[in-house]
């Protein structure tokens, strides 16, 4: 009876073990499984936390509980606690849980009754609570759509602002709503929320109700993501950023991506569409193209100069933010600004005053250093940029960056090519790009750094009064 008993509990602790390596990894991957087994970029962690544990379960036989006691569950303990992004316990998690908690015993319990089992299932409760769950959120999901839905509808004078494109989506949405607000009550998605779930989650329990404008982000990983968006939100105005070779991982192809973004257009209320010019030149009644009206740009690390071509006539605009590709950004903003009635000089004294978006070219001095924390930055047009301010610097100068993720070798080999023109110090972070890193940096000073939790000391001992530091890009470390 001991060893039944002992077992029984090693089930239960193991088949929940293997539960939150499997919840961790599907929250990173927006609970999609097949984006968990296709798509990962560690999968060896896989071999280590979920194969290999359950290949060991069912050939150690009684010896398994030394093995998850002595091994298993400290290495699951130490992987956790050395994650930068560790599983969030939101209801959907807790949910997960309790369903695979309740599975797990009620199974143990009919193998008990039924004379015993040779061995307790790990496979069929971790299957039967995916499975279940996933049923549990669409319906939860069909719900809170139809919520949010009426939400919106008791809101008809609401006009809705959607955003998207490769780059820029979070600072123009930003911008337009900063811009906005001198006239407006303005309510834009929060940080970075842009998927259909994060949408509706925003709207039932954030959107307040006498906002007279809602800026929204539109995000994707895959065709149809975007489209899903628009129908739901039906916007009146919508912005197409700049679209570039960001995420070819998902959409292998920069026109796969263009056709995803411009989903955003099939909106039931469209009135105004603004579209960067390197999305399409196809001409429709309702779009304007946006890009190329920008003139006289000088981009210094105290701020931002420029001339825009507005009704026929040329405006100066300057800005305390930093990066010569905000103009394009800006220039989105002040056109949304202008179809909703906003005066030239509301426009002018708005962009004057306009914070920089956090951890994008965010300009912090601290300790006689200047930091650019660009770590929400992870396309090739804005690192370059970042080096590009770095290189006006007259003292030393660090870069501490992963490089461009889910993007491509040779977009990389151009990121180095510009470090190695500029920077005395480079800190390379994650195993992602280490090792191309490592072979075509030739600055003074190279330091790999595999575990992040190192970073925050690194700096302190190999940074001094004077340096500028430019963050470029992060990626959590299980990329």
């Amino acid at each position: 009876m001991d060893i039944v008993l002992i077992s029984f509990l090693t089930n239960t602790v193991f088949v929940l073990a293997l539960g939150w390596y499997l919840i961790t990894n599907l929250q990173w991957y927006d609970y999609k499984i097949e984006r968990v087994v296709l798509k990962h970029h560690k999968w060896w962690w896989h071999g280590l936390y979920f194969i290999l544990p359950f290949f060991v379960y069912f050939v150690s036989g009684q010896f398994f509980a030394l093995f998850l006691l002595f091994f298993y569950l400290p290495s699951l303990i130490y992987w956790h606690f050395n994650l930068d992004k560790r599983l969030v316990l939101t209801w959907r998690v807790k949910r997960f849980f309790i369903l695979l908690t309740g599975l797990t015993l009620f199974l143990n319990f009919l193998c008990l009754m039924r004379g015993g089992c040779a061995t307790f299932g790990v496979f069929m409760p971790l299957a039967l609570a995916y499975i279940v769950s996933l049923g549990i959120e669409k319906f939860l999901f069909a719900t809170y759509r139809k919520v949010a839905a009426k939400k919106l509808a008791s809101m008809p004078s609401l006009q809705i602002v959607a955003v998207t494109g490769s780059y820029g989506k979070t600072s123009i949405k930003n911008f337009i709503a900063q811009i906005l607000s001198v006239r407006y009550r303005v309510y834009a998605t929060p940080r970075s929320v842009n998927t259909i779930g994060g949408i509706i989650r925003d709207v039932n329990e954030s959107l307040p109700e006498d906002a007279e404008v809602y800026v929204c982000e539109a995000g994707a990983r895959q065709i149809g993501d975007i489209y899903t968006i628009s129908q739901f939100l039906n916007p009146q105005i919508v912005v197409v950023g700049a679209v570039g070779p960001q995420h070819l991982e998902y959409f292998k192809t920069v026109e796969n991506i263009k056709r995803a973004k411009l989903e955003i257009m099939h909106s039931n209320r469209l009135k105004h569409a603004l579209v960067h010019s390197s999305v399409t030149d196809e001409v429709h009644e309702k779009v304007q193209f946006f890009g190329d009206g920008i003139t006289n740009v000088n981009g210094t690390l105290e701020g931002l100069d420029f001339d825009l071509s507005l009704n026929d006539k040329t405006v100066h605009f300057h800005t305390n933010l930093l990066g010569n590709f905000n103009t394009i950004n800006l220039n989105a903003a002040v056109l949304v600004a202008l179809s909703l009635g906003l005066s030239e000089e509301e426009i002018v004294k708005g962009v004057a005053s306009l914070a920089s978006v956090e951890h994008r070219l965010q300009r912090i001095d601290a300790g006689g250093k200047i930091i650019l924390d660009d770590g929400y930055n992870g396309n090739i047009d804005g690192m370059l940029e970042g080096v590009r301010l770095c290189a006006l610097h007259k003292g030393r100068k660090v870069i501490v960056t992963p490089g461009l993720v889910e993007s491509t070798e040779a977009l990389n080999l151009r990121l180095i090519e510009a470090i190695n023109k500029v920077f005395d110090l480079v800190i390379v972070t994650g195993a992602l790009n280490s090792e191309l890193f490592e072979k075509h940096l030739k600055v003074k000073k190279v330091i790999l750094l595999k575990d992040k939790t190192t970073l925050t000391g690194t700096l302190g001992k190999k940074t001094h009064s004077g340096d500028i530091i430019l963050f470029a890009n992060d990626a959590p470390n299980f990329i």
